[in-house]
């Protein structure tokens, strides 16, 4: 049976209804402790390219589950009412559904980024390797 609605849609249709950030917003916020960017990468990604310094990693597979307090998966840092949770992707595509997502799962203090960590890289936003991520966070705990 053929889709009836692709990805693209999919994602404009959540595009639509959530908050969007640029690089450089987010770039302006990047030491705010009311912020929380979130990579919803794959682990491989992460390892391949990267991730945003300060930033945590929740995949794209686990989000709901980390995210609700009822969940056996769940993440205290997600109960944070206070925070604003910033999600990226690769492209900005998975991060605009995941938003929605949350959203609908009834968070209030949830946006994304526009272009994903691409275009944070191709802006020259500050990145980290994961060995460096790591160290950063084992170092904080």
């Amino acid at each position: 049976m053929p889709i009836t609605k692709g990805f693209r849609q999919l994602v404009d249709e959540a595009t639509a209804q959530i908050t969007t950030y640029s690089v450089a917003q987010v770039r302006e916020r990047l030491d705010d402790p009311r912020v929380q960017i979130v990579d919803i990468r794959d682990v491989r990604e992460l390892e391949r390219e990267g991730t945003v310094p300060g930033c945590i990693n929740a995949p794209r597979g686990m989000l709901e589950f980390w995210v609700d307090p009822a969940s056996p998966y769940f993440k205290p840092v997600f109960g944070d009412e206070g925070k604003e949770f910033i999600l990226f992707c690769g492209a900005g595509w998975r991060s605009a559904l995941a938003t929605k997502a949350l959203k609908d799962m009834g968070m209030t203090n949830v946006a994304h980024i526009d272009g994903g960590f691409a275009e944070w890289v191709k802006q020259g936003a500050p990145t980290e390797t994961m060995d460096a991520h790591k160290a950063r966070r084992h170092t904080k705990a």
